[in-house]
């Protein structure tokens, strides 16, 4: 019991830096957001909600500069105000932030947030077994090993839930009658939107997949639904 006692302190550790992390995000988002206005959006919003067979979909504008849509720990959506400036500038369709808002829906239904506490205090008892293990052969050196492994896991975990929350968002906009275009059109602006070059990182690094494959993942699941409506 005692050999043990290192990763149930890594996991209670993960556990409690994950809930600290979950509350002052969310304590943070109540100071810095209001929920969304825009008539159009809401229009769309009363779509999905239909889909999906709710009262009202609430989602938040949230006061920070970089272009993302984020899902927080209590199931709240938010777009942040630099996501909605290049919507009211034209560069994002209100269709394409339609999409946005079924991916972080699809976050919050798909149990994600529940799901990386998980994965974070697993995680955290993987990285520290890994480094008491590496080391005793590489000293020195395996803590760095342990974590870089450990860093690799949690990318390809990330990406998992990025092309779940893709496939629910999908399933969701078609149903909702705005189709699966806005959401393709908007991977393929991704990168100029956000000033990233993802061809920069090898993409087993990267947290979200790349936008080709996220792309070739909802074709596929189009030909999948045609074919299962032709037979």
């Amino acid at each position: 019991m005692f050999k043990l006692t290192p990763l149930l302190l890594a996991v209670l550790y993960g556990i409690a830096m994950y809930r600290f992390s979950a509350w002052r995000t969310s304590r943070e988002l109540d100071e810095k957001s209001t929920e969304l206005a825009d008539p159009i959006l809401i229009h769309l919003m009363r779509e999905l909600a239909q889909a999906l067979e709710i009262d009202r979909i609430r989602v938040h504008i949230y006061e920070i500069d970089p272009v993302n849509g984020l899902a927080a720990p209590d199931g709240r959506i938010f777009i942040t105000r630099g996501f909605f400036r290049k919507y009211r500038a034209g560069e994002v369709s209100a269709e394409e932030m339609a999409s946005v808002i079924a991916h972080e829906l699809g976050h919050v239904a798909l149990g994600h947030s529940r799901k990386r506490m998980i994965d974070f205090s697993g995680q955290n008892a993987m990285r520290t077994a890994l480094a008491m293990i590496l080391n005793r052969f590489l000293p020195g050196v395996g803590v760095f090993l342990a974590n870089a492994l450990t860093s690799l896991l949690a990318a390809r975990l990330s990406r998992q839930d990025e092309y779940e929350a893709d496939a629910y968002a999908s399933a969701l906009l078609t149903k909702a009658g705005i189709g699966t275009g806005p959401q393709k059109t908007l991977f393929r602006k991704l990168e100029k939107l956000t000033g990233a070059n993802g061809a920069a990182t090898p993409a087993w690094l990267l947290s979200h997949p790349k936008t080709a494959e996220r792309v070739a993942a909802i074709e596929a699941l189009e030909t999948r639904w045609a074919a299962s409506a032709g037979s």
